[in-house]
């Protein structure tokens, strides 16, 4: 695989002049009017605070320019990945989730300004109401978004539209939203336009001993789904790949797609001259961006392939891409500029041959 950088990268979403300015975790998509949306957590104060919440800008020049960031999701507790989905005419999914403020002090049990809001939600009557895997819908494009709803899984990206108009949303179970088979904590679920979710599916773990996690699926046109799966523990962390050849009903047994410390969580493309690219974090050094890229659906990859990297920290990655109107490639991702900075969104438009 060869890659050419058509920009930089560059910082698509920060905020310099205020103290939450952390953004990370991003995704993006093409909505129906043409424009493309990303979304990721920010203003926040660091990797782990209650401050998070999903924000939403946009593009109407293939990258180019951007607007400023409106929010689209925002509970009392820390909103975390971001995820966009268009389905349909209009419709239009963010996805998030959150963590208990149990959790949250035990992250920052010195720090005063965050101890003290995190009193404030504990004193509301329904502080966690909304604690969970959580996503919202516009049924206008991408304009207003309903109220705050809660998904069994959660995956960084979202879910993916299949042909029946419905979501499949393959993600991990939040804890306790699942009394499912054991050894098996990653799953696939159906949503529909309004939002009802039902689960269809389970991918088996690989072992007890690694986690999996954050996978992300993309249909291909033979109906077949190719999923990329999070698996780590300490000296461990990498990309697994399964597969579904009957809509997520059933899954293959996950198999590793690069070395232990070859990188991780991946976001999966399906290019229109075929060609199946996955973009991935890379935390070691150079720390930065890869791509890997299937000509054959999946059965076959080439991997480590560098897309961005130079980066001073490994607090970085969760790439995803958008294929633009010209063929090319747009990735946004998160990363900093200064090892002691904040993190921020950074896009970058590129092109490939295989």
């Amino acid at each position: 695989m060869k890659i050419r950088l058509l920009s930089e990268p560059r910082v698509i979403l920060s905020n310099p002049t205020g103290i939450h300015n952390y953004f990370g975790w991003p995704s993006v998509a093409r909505l129906q009017d043409g424009s493309l949306a990303a979304v990721a957590s920010g203003f926040r104060l660091m990797h782990v605070c209650p401050f998070g919440k999903a924000v939403m800008i946009r593009s109407f020049d293939e990258g180019k320019t951007w607007t400023k960031p409106e929010t689209v999701i925002d509970t009392p507790l820390d909103d975390r990945d971001s995820g966009v989905v268009p389905f349909g005419e209009k419709g239009v999914m963010v996805t998030s989730f959150n963590n208990t403020v149990e959790f949250q002090r035990g992250a920052n049990p010195d720090d005063p300004y965050i101890q003290s809001y995190l009193d404030r939600v504990a004193a509301l009557p329904d502080g966690e109401a909304l604690l969970g895997s959580t996503f919202v819908l516009s049924h206008d494009g991408g304009k207003t978004f309903g109220k705050v709803m809660l998904s069994p899984v959660t995956s960084p990206h979202g879910p993916l539209e299949m042909p029946d108009g419905t979501l499949l949303y393959v993600g991990r179970f939040f804890d306790g939203h699942y009394d499912g088979e054991a050894g098996r904590h990653i799953g696939a679920v159906r949503v529909t336009p309004d939002g009802a979710c039902s689960v269809i599916g389970t991918i088996e773990d690989i072992s007890p001993d690694l986690l999996s996690c954050e996978p992300h699926a993309v249909l291909l046109p033979d109906g077949k789904i190719v999923v990329h799966i999070r698996v780590q523990k300490p000296g461990i962390f990498t990309l697994y790949q399964s597969v579904s050849y009957d809509g997520g009903r059933t899954f293959t047994r996950p198999e590793k797609l690069l070395p232990d410390r070859g990188g991780s969580p991946a976001h999966l493309l399906l290019h229109s001259s075929g060609a199946l690219l996955s973009v991935y974090g890379y935390r070691e050094v150079p720390y930065g961006v890869r791509v890997m890229a299937s000509s054959d659906g999946g059965e076959s990859w080439d991997t480590a392939n560098e897309l961005a990297v130079g980066y001073p920290s490994g607090d970085l990655g969760y790439p995803a891409s958008v294929e633009l109107r010209d063929g090319s490639v747009y990735t946004v991702y998160y990363a900093r500029k200064e090892e002691a900075g904040p993190a921020m969104i950074w896009g970058v438009n590129w092109t490939f041959s295989l």
